[in-house]
């Protein structure tokens, strides 16, 4: 089974930005408890009371028990002032990622090829 990369836009409230940066970002860090092999949290420029919180969980299990468990669902009723309902996720499969410190895996259908890695500049 392929990892999925779960997306969940939220939309802060008037004034809440700043306060809900923080709040998300030590939500987001409880993940990887739930089996996330990886969680990253961003916030626009353009208009700084929207965020993306992403998550990478081999499992959609894993990832139900973490946005059904305890501690998104306290995070959720603390902070319901805070951003705008409805929040909807979205599960996306994983098909392809890379790293500027890593060498790249290529996957085709049939094999895979490693990239060479090239030292940098």
């Amino acid at each position: 089974m392929a990892a999925g990369v779960v997306h969940i836009p939220w939309y802060a409230t008037g004034f809440r930005g700043d306060d809900f940066a923080d709040r998300l970002a030590a939500f987001a860090a409880l993940a990887p408890r739930y089996g996330a092999t990886n969680y990253q949290v961003f916030r626009s420029r353009d208009d700084r009371y929207k965020f993306l919180q992403t998550a990478t969980f081999e499992s959609k299990l894993d990832w139900e028990r973490y946005w059904e468990g305890e501690d998104a669902i306290a995070f959720r009723v603390n902070h319901q002032g805070w951003y705008q309902i409805q929040v909807l996720y979205s599960w996306n499969d994983l098909l392809a990622s890379g790293d500027a410190l890593a060498p790249e895996l290529v996957v085709e259908e049939t094999s895979i090829v490693v990239v060479e890695e090239h030292p940098p500049a």
